[in-house]
């Protein structure tokens, strides 16, 4: 994990995705998009239906890493309110198992707004959290610190002739969007013009490898 700071308080940036906040022990994630797969075969695209446990996967292991008993789900954690009724067998005991171990919050996104508790944890729209807001998607023009997700930024880049992307977190002095979590989520171009416009100028993209955080300006 990388430490970085912003709002006045010290995060870590994980490689999958996640957000660590040490002072409260407590795991950040957006845009897990449980039971993307399941939709798609309701419409007759079949995927391989392992996307939500392959995803709990990851923030199980997060949270053993971490040490965090504090989760914040930033929206999207479905990729409808219906999913949950889909979740397989397997990945609903996981995600039982978490949301008991855990204080968890799930913040409503634009796929899941109509999201119930019935996996367990608390369901708002958006909290503040110490002087940080936390909501699905950022805020233009919100001059309040927040913590968001919905874009599923990645930076794109052309090196030596291979094109590369790597999920990134954007982030300005007021604004940090989170990339996404999930194992079945496409991703934004960081550059892209709603991305800029949602978080304003002075724009970074934070790409995190293990040992430290790579900066790059996002331009208008």
């Amino acid at each position: 994990m990388v430490p970085f700071s912003f709002a006045g308080q010290e995060f870590r940036a994980r490689t999958d995705g996640a957000l660590y906040w040490p002072a409260r022990r407590a795991l950040l994630v957006a845009d897990l998009h449980f039971e993307k797969a399941s939709w798609y075969a309701q419409g007759g695209q079949m995927l391989p239906p392992y996307d939500s446990l392959a995803t709990l996967t990851m923030l199980r292991d997060a949270v053993a890493a971490t040490g965090a008993d504090e989760i914040w789900c930033l929206g999207d954690s479905f990729h409808d309110s219906a999913g949950t009724a889909r979740l397989p067998q397997d990945a609903r005991a996981l995600l039982n198992t978490l949301t008991a171990r855990t204080r968890w919050t799930w913040i409503t996104g634009n796929h899941d707004i109509a999201l119930s508790g019935d996996c367990g944890g608390k369901v708002v729209a958006e909290a503040e959290v110490d002087g940080i807001l936390l909501r699905h998607e950022a805020g233009a023009g919100d001059p309040r610190p927040e913590a968001s997700g919905h874009f599923h930024p990645k930076l794109r880049l052309t090196l030596r002739g291979r094109h590369v992307a790597r999920r990134c977190f954007v982030a300005t002095p007021t604004k940090l969007i989170l990339p996404a979590f999930g194992a079945l989520t496409g991703g934004l171009d960081a550059h892209h013009p709603e991305i800029l416009r949602a978080v304003g100028d002075g724009a970074q993209a934070l790409v995190a490898l293990e040992d430290r955080l790579l900066r790059f300006p996002l331009a208008a």
